[in-house]
């Protein structure tokens, strides 16, 4: 009987081992966001000067504008191209502007525009501390009582916190204009359509709702990126996947979050707008 119950044991022992890893790394990852959520309020001096919140913000916000207005309009010029076959075959070609901006606005922009930071933005700061970290620079300021968290984080989190927004504006206003010049200038749709169905169908909550995640998605690629910086292997080989696990790590919580603050706010519009919006199939 022993034997034959020895390899559940040892399974359930893998399984035990691996879970109390994780949630261990849970909590230190909790410990870690609360510190710097705290920091970022109560102590609003640490990162409110420009020595300290401008270069992050340049990093994360100014350097990243060219990737993504880029994706943003290639993104609604593509919608434009694989859509307008199927719309025009049932007649509504000159009615896309309102589909098309409403996906971009509420969905596809934020979104884009969060992985784009997460990619480039997300990777280099995760390698910026860790290679502080590896170089001891981090034990260097703990031993002259320097919080790190305050001083290198909490600029860094607020910078994306305060640029995804602003980057996922550019991207959904590059993709509304992306998709106009396709429609009307290489399918000949009247741009008066296109801009009545557009203001018909995206209400000002559209806009609204995917702003309202980009700023949580900013702050996820902020915590989520300094925490890999933080908690890096050793050497070189150490800070390179704390990089790409801060990238893939971020695009989950970006899915997550958008998954979760869709169906919250999608159930929050019809409780302020009971009668929702008008349709442009009819």
């Amino acid at each position: 009987m022993s034997v034959a119950i020895q390899p559940v044991i040892t399974f359930l022992a893998i399984v035990g081992a691996a879970m109390g890893t994780m949630l261990a790394r849970v909590g230190i990852f909790t410990r870690f966001s609360t510190s710097v959520v705290l920091w970022t309020f109560t102590s609003p001096g640490t990162w409110f000067s420009r020595r300290r919140i401008a270069p992050p913000l340049f990093t994360v916000g100014v350097a990243s504008i060219p990737v993504v207005a880029t994706t943003g309009m290639f993104i609604g010029m593509i919608l434009a191209f694989e859509g307008f076959n199927q719309f025009d075959a049932v007649g509504l070609a000159d009615r896309m502007g309102g589909i098309i901006n409403s996906s971009v606005v509420k969905q596809i922009g934020p979104v884009l525009a969060a992985v784009m930071v997460a990619g480039r933005v997300g990777g280099a700061l995760a390698a910026e501390l860790g290679t502080m970290r590896v170089t001891e620079q981090l034990d260097a300021m703990r031993a002259m009582s320097v919080d790190p968290v305050r001083n290198l984080v909490v600029p860094r989190f607020v910078a994306c916190v305060v640029m995804t927004p602003i980057l996922t504006m550019y991207s959904n206003a590059l993709g509304v204009w992306g998709a106009w010049i396709v429609l009307t200038g290489l399918f000949g749709v009247n741009s008066a359509d296109y801009w009545y169905y557009t203001g018909l169908v995206v209400h000002w909550w559209d806009p609204f709702a995917g702003i309202l995640k980009s700023v949580f998605f900013g702050a996820a690629i902020g915590l989520v990126s300094c925490w890999k910086g933080f908690t890096c292997g050793a050497g070189a080989s150490g800070v390179g996947r704390a990089a790409t696990s801060a990238f893939v790590t971020s695009f989950i919580a970006i899915i997550i979050i958008n998954l979760v603050l869709a169906r919250f706010l999608n159930e929050l519009y019809y409780v302020i707008f009971p009668t929702g919006v008008k349709s442009v199939l009819g």
